[in-house]
């Protein structure tokens, strides 16, 4: 059972030379699917592949050809409104939304404007500092990706890759529930964190996979809350829309200076005008790019080619009988059955891999033992060396085997991290390095003791400096693991330098 119980975070207050304002913002989340083929063509969705290569004659609205759902496009998209606790349509229906652009040869794209095939759902955005806010998700829809147009490919002329155009996009339509920022960029994240433990979307930003329209308005303290009791959008203020956001840096960036413009305009007695913007990032403002459509200059209609989308409730009980664990639940239970603490387990969750490698190294181990290994000496070595938990030479398995020596006090925590240098550069089995190079760690107390002895006999002045202040019985410690080799049970050592100094 997930907790919930959790603080909001306080709204971003920016001071302007009259009042103080607040910012609301809502998102416009656009996913690629994770598919082979497009939405309605067998095309490959492959990145990355020769310019109009991965294009068919339906999306290149040939003369004479019709679109063909592609039921696993629909399965992806009921997944993700079933990760995102979503409702789920079983009636929905494909609109043209008509626009002339070069990179859209249909001169239409297909998308859900009435009738959508995901309803409400909600999302839990963690913030860092241990507060949280519910976002609430208003639809996900699907619809065709549009195609590219290149201009800097030659001074006069431009030109355009088709690759992309057909598509399936998932765009996931927040309420104006975002308060700030850093909660703009945590909300992606934890989208993008949720569709890769379900497969629906790779995430990736730089490849264009995951990109973000950001609507952002601004409001007097109080007025809030006043659309929160209402539903009454009045209380707000104009809203503009930041498209094609692809970097969470540039998305808070974009919001801070867009909600500096509005604020700068409204207290000089100006109103702000509702539109679409562009973020430049080189000169930190945003620009105009047109004033904000409403549907009707879309000329939206019903698709005459493609019939009523029905899907039964059988097929989606089926699909939610096999989600894998989402990353709360996920989190919950690691810190349920492994005592970690709530900064382990998110840093632990964080994708998809870095959890499952965890859950194997954990398996019927110490879990704090594995927890602190895959966190500190594991993901650490792999930053300092810019890899990610996939390209890790150590497997789950490997480091099972290290903390096993551990926890049986075959090997000491030091020794155990010269043999996780080893085991990282060289490969190996851990138990079969430690006996082929004697790193077992030494527990007889007789050894131990007769190195203590001979310790104590040649440094007498020492050891009446240790019985005057206790503190510096440590020395004696440390000459012992260095006269073993480090290779004393630092436990027993301890035991027996307290006992001979009394």
């Amino acid at each position: 059972m997930l907790d919930l119980t959790y603080e909001l975070p306080k709204p971003k207050v920016i001071s302007g030379a009259k009042h103080d304002w607040e910012l609301v913002i809502g998102m416009e989340v656009h996913a690629q699917v994770s598919s082979n083929a497009k939405l309605f063509s067998g095309a490959s969705t492959q990145f990355g592949a020769e310019p109009n290569s991965n294009v068919s004659f339906v999306d290149a609205a040939m003369p004479g050809m019709l679109p063909v759902i592609n039921e696993y496009c629909v399965e992806q998209a009921v997944r993700t409104g079933l990760g995102l606790k979503a409702d789920i349509n079983l009636w929905s229906a494909f609109d043209r939304k008509n626009y002339f652009y070069p990179d859209l040869p249909q001169g239409y794209q297909i998308s859900q404007l009435y009738h959508p095939i995901v309803g409400e759902g909600e999302v839990l955005v963690e913030l860092g500092d241990g507060t949280a806010r519910m976002v609430r998700i208003e639809r996900i829809h699907m619809e065709q990706d549009a195609g590219k147009s290149i201009h800097d490919m030659d001074p006069n002329m431009s030109f355009v890759d088709l690759n992309r155009t057909g598509v399936c996009l998932m765009e996931i339509v927040s309420r104006p529930d975002i308060r700030g920022p850093e909660e703009a960029a945590a909300y992606i994240a934890k989208l993008r964190q949720i569709m890769r433990y379900l497969g629906t979307c790779d995430g990736n930003m730089q490849n264009g996979n995951l990109r973000a329209d950001v609507n952002v308005s601004i409001c007097l303290p109080g007025a809030y809350e006043k659309y929160q009791e209402t539903q009454d959008f009045s209380h707000l203020g104009t809203r503009c829309e930041i498209k094609n956001m692809n970097s969470m840096r540039f998305i808070q960036q974009a919001i801070e200076v867009e909600a500096r413009r509005q604020i700068a305009i409204v207290e000089a007695g100006g109103e702000v005008e509702q539109e679409t913007r562009l973020y430049d990032p080189d000169k930190g403002e945003t620009r105009s790019m047109r004033s904000k459509e409403e549907a009707h200059d879309y000329r939206y209609f019903p698709d005459p080619d493609l019939l009523p989308l029905e899907i039964e409730q059988d097929w989606v009980d089926g699909i939610a009988a096999n989600l894998p664990e989402l990353p709360d639940e996920k989190k919950a239970r690691f810190i349920a059955d492994f005592g970690l603490t709530d900064y382990d387990a998110s840093v632990l969750t964080a994708d998809v891999e870095s959890a499952a490698y965890f859950d194997e190294v954990a398996k019927g181990r110490n879990g704090k033992l594995a927890a602190n290994w895959v966190i500190n000496e594991l993901f650490g070595r792999l930053k300092k060396e810019d890899h990610d938990i996939t390209d890790s030479p150590v497997s789950p398995a490997q480091l099972g085997g290290i903390i096993d020596l551990i926890s049986s006090d075959a090997i000491s925590g030091k020794i155990a991290k010269d043999l996780f240098e080893i085991v990282y550069t060289e490969g190996g089995d851990p138990e079969q390095i430690v006996e082929e190079r004697g790193m077992k760690q030494v527990t007889d107390t007789g050894a131990i003791e007769t190195a203590l002895d001979e310790i104590i006999a040649a440094n007498p002045a020492q050891v009446e400096k240790a019985k005057v202040n206790p503190k510096l019985a440590g020395w004696f410690v440390g000459q012992v693991m260095k006269a073993t080799g480090g290779k004393a049970n630092p436990k027993a050592v301890n035991e027996l330098v307290a006992k001979k100094l009394g």
